[in-house]
């Protein structure tokens, strides 16, 4: 079938967005997407396992990746990083009135110094001269980077609450929001009950949140992520499906890395790039389930759910969300899936 963005849209109020996490992480909503819909609690998480399930988290960490700053000729300027490029350099998306040329410098949170070397695609790839590693240089000076949606800046809370538990290994500019709904005591029930983990490390960049510019989806290009699979998450997986048992993905971004991983048939450990685009009619290799928040309208994300999901399952949930005032997005809540037999 040809897929046009108008096949992935729908109506959201804008009160349902989400602007701020809840006081507890286990707080939020979940809903069970089943032959019955079923409005759960995430607490109640355990209850949708089976000891002997896998669960597959992203380790990742955002760091803090925006800064505002000006040109040397006196310009107002924003930088958001999109990703390191070793210790002293980045591709960053740069706002100003005049877009800076090759050669100029940035002085950034009135303390750092970056030179543009040229662009690279819609990025700009800056050095940050110096002995200190980019990305405690951004832990110093830098701003942690809430999505567009959420219409505040950042504040003390969000340090702790716009990362997972689990974070480890930093290079993302947005969280992976359905990890954000995890407590240590929820991970401890889940291990107690005999559930599996593993985890993967894809790092999320800024075109995460860039919307679709194409009509006809097969036209549509997709940003690219670095991700990384452990040996011991093949072996988590192999293990978990031999016993007969489902791997659950935490989060599309841990699923874009396990199916970009496997897109040759079977899953591979290493390090690579993924710009795996994930449309109904798409064949999963390793996800048998998912946990997701809920996506905006018209986004790769919204897409790849409908692939798992099926379209009209996907299109029933939202419809159901929105009239039970589920809370969308980033800090909002979280729904269960699981895949269609192909």
């Amino acid at each position: 079938m040809s897929w046009t963005l108008d096949d992935f849209d729908y109506l959201l109020p804008p009160d349902l967005i989400a602007q701020a996490p809840l006081d507890r992480r286990t707080d939020s909503r979940l809903l069970h997407v089943a032959p019955q819909l079923a409005d759960l609690r995430f607490a109640d998480l355990p209850t949708l396992l089976e000891p002997g399930d896998l669960l597959v988290f992203n380790d990742t960490r955002v760091i803090h990746a925006r800064l505002f700053g000006v040109k040397e000729t006196g310009g107002q300027v924003e930088v958001m990083i999109e990703r390191p490029l070793g210790p002293h350099e980045a591709l960053a998306q740069v706002r100003a009135s005049k877009s800076p040329k090759a050669g100029s410098r940035l002085i950034l949170e009135g303390a750092l110094e970056a030179e543009v070397l040229g662009r690279a695609g819609e990025f700009f790839h800056l050095r940050f001269p110096g002995d200190d590693d980019l990305v405690v240089l951004l832990e110093r000076h830098g701003r942690l980077p809430l999505p567009p949606y959420i219409e505040r800046a950042a504040g003390n809370a969000d340090e702790s609450r716009y990362q997972t538990v689990y974070a480890r290994h930093p290079g993302s500019v947005a969280a992976p929001t359905a990890g954000l709904h995890f407590d240590e005591a929820l991970l401890a029930r889940l291990a107690e009950q005999g559930v599996n983990r593993a985890f993967v490390t894809l790092n999320v960049g800024a075109g995460t949140f860039q919307p679709v510019r194409v009509h006809h989806l097969a036209e549509h290009k997709m940003h690219t992520e670095a991700y990384v699979i452990p040996q011991d998450t093949v072996d988590a997986i192999a293990a978990t499906h031999a016993a007969g048992k489902r791997v659950i993905c935490v989060g599309t971004t841990s699923m874009r890395a396990l199916e970009s991983a496997a897109a040759g048939g079977r899953l591979e450990a290493g390090q690579a790039e993924s710009d795996l685009f994930i449309l109904p009619g798409y064949r999963f290799n390793v996800a048998d389930a998912l946990i997701t928040n809920f996506h905006l309208p018209k986004s790769t994300l919204l897409m790849l759910v409908s692939a798992l999901a099926g379209v009209d399952t996907i299109r029933r949930a939202y419809a159901h969300a929105i009239a039970e005032r589920y809370r969308f997005f980033s800090y909002g809540d979280a729904m269960f899936l699981t895949r269609t037999p192909a």
